[in-house]
């Protein structure tokens, strides 16, 4: 084999697949009986959701909706960050869900650092908010990607670019 073959590691979401999610939920609110007359409010900003609510009670249902609908969508519920239910004034609550996306430092290093321990032969890089992981070998890359499925972090990974 020639050159070194490649991957990266990012933890991203398709934004337009959580959007249809959301439309979906705020259909779904519409039609449920359990619902009639409550005032709910989903709103997408920059990398968060709010919702605000009636009650607390209204508020877990909706989060039991917006977690299966994103299922459903092969959304990684691990994408939220739920926020505390707050009261937000006019007897109504108010959660702030924050969306996770890409990775940390501490946790960019840990993988860099898990690698360098488990597979002498792979380089990791950490280029902005994902890690590139080189070898020569595919194989090595393979085992790589495998053990990175066995951690069990708060943030879902993807190995894209593999080349």
């Amino acid at each position: 084999m020639a050159g070194e073959v490649s991957f990266d590691v990012v933890s991203d979401f398709d934004e337009q697949e959580l959007r249809n999610a959301l439309d979906q939920v705020r259909r779904e609110i519409i039609q449920r009986y359990d619902f009639k007359g409550a005032h709910v409010e989903l709103t997408q900003e920059k990398g968060q959701l709010v919702l605000v609510t009636d009650s607390e009670m209204h508020a877990k249902s909706v989060r039991d909706l917006i977690e299966s609908k994103a299922v459903r969508r092969n959304l990684s519920l691990k994408i939220f960050d739920w926020g505390k239910v707050e009261p937000a004034g006019g007897n109504k609550v108010r959660q702030v869900i924050a969306l996770r996306r890409g990775l940390s430092d501490e946790l960019a290093r840990k993988i860099v650092k898990l690698i360098r321990d488990e597979f002498p032969k792979v380089q990791p890089r950490i280029q902005g908010d994902a890690v590139r992981v080189a070898s020569k070998s595919k194989d090595d890359l393979q085992r790589v990607i495998v053990r990175l499925r066995e951690l069990d972090e708060a943030v879902p990974l993807q190995f894209e670019n593999y080349r």
